[in-house]
């Protein structure tokens, strides 16, 4: 049998944070692809930042994952605590609940992502897990399965504790799963307004305290922060077409700053770089031939998502390449590793997707294999 090597696509190249420098003012920043998960910028992004209402993110996904579980509903109502109202005193962002409102989940849940209130994450807290402790511990546990190996939760909505702590990497890949696994959820979070209609007063209607928001460049996402200590924070993703990016950034100095830098940053990414599907599980197929088969073709297909993104300026060779050792002899079992794509940048292999027969494919009967036994030995024809 013939080894097989079809090269598919050239002249591309991998970024590996080669762009020059967009100099954002921050202390700390990360600009990630969502799709292949390449680090397009970063500047001290394993630094320790106190992550302030950046930590309402986790505290909603803990919030999805009961709720896509069907262990709590959105029309489910906690009664708000007089340690929950408490937040709504102090001059923090606030949704203004009241002591012994009974309020939904889906309103909590607005509450904390458009209108950023302290009071609502413990209402929301105490009424899944009994006390924001315990809710923390969840925070916490569910950080770990996500990969955030530099943060820790002491309370769901990131006021004043020093042990609250994060990095803007970490917050990065939060922010990806979040967008992920509860893309219906996340809708709320590009909501522009919350209309609370409190007790005892007239309905407060508050506004998303993204700026980027606003501007419709494409940004549906995800949470500012503020704290005297840390400054200006923001985790902002934006969408054009089929692709996103993450920027998540800390310490900027003024409200202005942290909305016109990551504008800046996120910018800058789509302008320098591209990112291209290589593979779609189950859904990229690539024909193969086949020896003594019914049919002359087989379909592969991949069992992962596999993309590259790549700098627009900097083009050198990068080849994807199916690879196999053909024609494959019939019988053939649907799941049988079949070929393999590779992908290399000049002598570099970047990375080998295995591909698995699509279907189950016969062997002829023995007189059809016989012919074309005959006619491959005087012909040469397969």
């Amino acid at each position: 049998m013939n080894k097989f090597l079809i090269t598919f696509i050239f002249f591309l190249k991998l970024s590996v944070c080669v762009f020059a420098n967009p100099n954002i003012d921050a202390r700390t920043g990360v600009l990630m692809d969502y799709h292949s998960d390449e680090i397009l910028y970063e500047f001290d992004s394993d630094a320790q930042i106190y992550p302030a209402s950046m930590t309402k993110i986790m505290t909603s996904i803990v919030a999805f994952d009961l709720l896509k579980e069907n262990k709590i509903s959105l029309d489910d109502k906690f009664t708000v605590s007089e340690n929950a109202w408490r937040l709504s005193q102090s001059g923090y962002s606030s949704m203004f609940i009241m002591v012994n409102d009974e309020v939904s989940v889906e309103n909590l849940l607005k509450g904390i992502i458009i209108a950023s209130g302290n009071d609502a994450c413990v209402a929301l807290a105490e009424g899944i897990a009994g006390s924001e402790e315990n809710f923390a511990e969840m925070m916490n546990e569910k950080a770990i399965e996500i990969g955030m190996t530099n943060s820790n939760f002491t309370n769901s909505s990131g006021i004043n504790d020093p042990d609250n702590i994060s990095t803007v990497k970490d917050i990065a890949l939060m922010s990806k799963y979040l967008i992920k696994n509860y893309p219906i959820f996340y809708e709320m979070f590009k909501e522009k307004t919350f209309t609370w209609d409190r007790t005892g007063g007239d309905p407060i209607k508050q506004g998303n305290r993204n700026p980027l928001l606003y501007k419709n460049v494409g940004v549906d996402g995800v949470k500012t922060g503020y704290l005297a200590v840390e400054k200006y924070s923001l985790a902002s993703s934006m969408k054009k077409k089929d692709r996103r990016l993450i920027a998540v950034a800390s310490g900027f100095t003024s409200k202005k700053s942290r909305s016109l830098e990551s504008l800046k940053l996120l910018n800058w990414g789509f302008r320098n770089s591209n990112t291209f599907e290589v593979t779609k599980k189950d859904e990229s197929i690539f024909e193969l031939d086949t020896w003594l088969a019914d049919d002359k073709k087989i379909k592969a297909i991949s069992k992962e998502d596999y993309y590259v993104t790549i700098n627009k300026k900097n083009i050198t060779h990068l080849k994807i390449s199916l690879q196999y050792d053909g024609p494959i002899v019939a019988p053939i079992r649907k799941g049988e590793e079949v070929a393999k794509l590779i992908v290399s940048n000049k002598e570099e292999n970047i990375k080998t997707i295995s591909l698995y027969a699509s279907e189950d494919v016969k062997k002829v009967n023995f007189f059809k294999s016989l012919i074309t036994s005959i006619n491959y030995l005087i012909w040469g024809d397969v």
